[in-house]
């Protein structure tokens, strides 16, 4: 079972050009900052477009036991023992429960090859692109693109199309009763959720956990498929992207904003937040 400390402050954070560099996916500039907030016993808790099967290699990799979100808030998975006690609504998947928010891939399949009718040539998505195709698109190795094709709860779709086709193809979207995120390359189509819910959600186990107290919950973000998470957030950390524009939010918390782009603004936001030194990596 995990520690959680009272007056605990819960780090939610996007991966791809937040927390990992758009590029090269590195977090070597912010580990500095995740060792301290380990040491400190905060929680980073991801929360990410990308699957189950990515993100376990990444917690590996940053050091993470913490519960993930994936393909945008769709599913959460929690490792089991890490809280004391099983929610109803937790459905056993192996060494974790599952909070499941969305229908099955095969459910978006279903939708998404409905649209391409109605848009042809003006998308492909995941399943039709293929491993070579994510791989082209992302920049990703042909192993991690492997990985990124094991969806669990959406299909995304790589736009082709022009802007004013984009804007039809929300409208049609809309339409059919559901919503279009806007990630850093891809459109994910979701029934309603999103990253917003699943902090809520998940923010409402910790303090289950405590005993009623509510924890501080930070959020960091770059993009538009993040400004849920940010405006469900205590505080939102705005992370500066070198690909989507400036973001707007409509909650009354006044937001951070970073100079410095992906993983060096995500540890420069939280260096300056919790007053730690600032370090270079080596």
């Amino acid at each position: 079972m995990q520690t959680v400390a009272p007056k605990q402050t819960l780090i939610f954070t996007d991966l791809d050009g937040t927390l990992l560099d758009h590029d090269n996916y590195s977090f070597a500039a912010a580990q500095p900052v995740l060792n301290k907030l380990a040491a400190h016993n905060i929680p980073v808790i991801p929360v990410t477009s990308k699957t189950k099967e990515e993100v376990l290699q990444l917690r590996e990799a940053l050091n993470l036991e913490t519960p993930f979100v994936i393909e945008n808030g769709a599913g959460i998975y929690i490792p089991k023992h890490y809280f004391s006690y099983v929610d109803e609504s937790l459905q056993d998947c192996g060494h974790y429960w599952c909070k499941q928010f969305a229908p099955s891939r095969t459910f978006w399949c279903e939708q998404v090859n409905t649209l391409s009718v109605e848009f042809p040539d003006c998308f492909r998505s995941f399943s039709r692109m293929g491993t070579v195709g994510i791989a082209k698109a992302t920049g990703l190795s042909d192993p991690e693109a492997a990985l990124a094709n094991i969806r669990d709860f959406s299909e995304p779709i790589h736009w082709l199309g022009t802007d004013r086709e984009k804007e039809r193809f929300i409208s049609r979207v809309e339409a059919m009763g559901f919503t279009v995120l806007q990630g850093g390359r891809f459109l994910h189509l979701t029934n309603g959720y999103d990253k917003g819910q699943a902090l809520t959600w998940l923010k409402q186990q910790y303090s289950r956990q405590l005993g009623g107290y509510q924890p501080f919950a930070i959020a960091l973000g770059d993009s538009g498929n993040d400004i849920d998470m940010l405006e469900a957030c205590d505080q939102p950390i705005l992370v500066r992207s070198k690909t989507n524009g400036a973001m707007t939010l409509t909650t009354h918390v006044k937001e951070i904003r970073t100079r410095a782009l992906g993983p060096e603004g995500w540890a420069e936001a939280l260096c300056d937040y919790f007053n730690f030194s600032h370090e270079t990596p080596k």
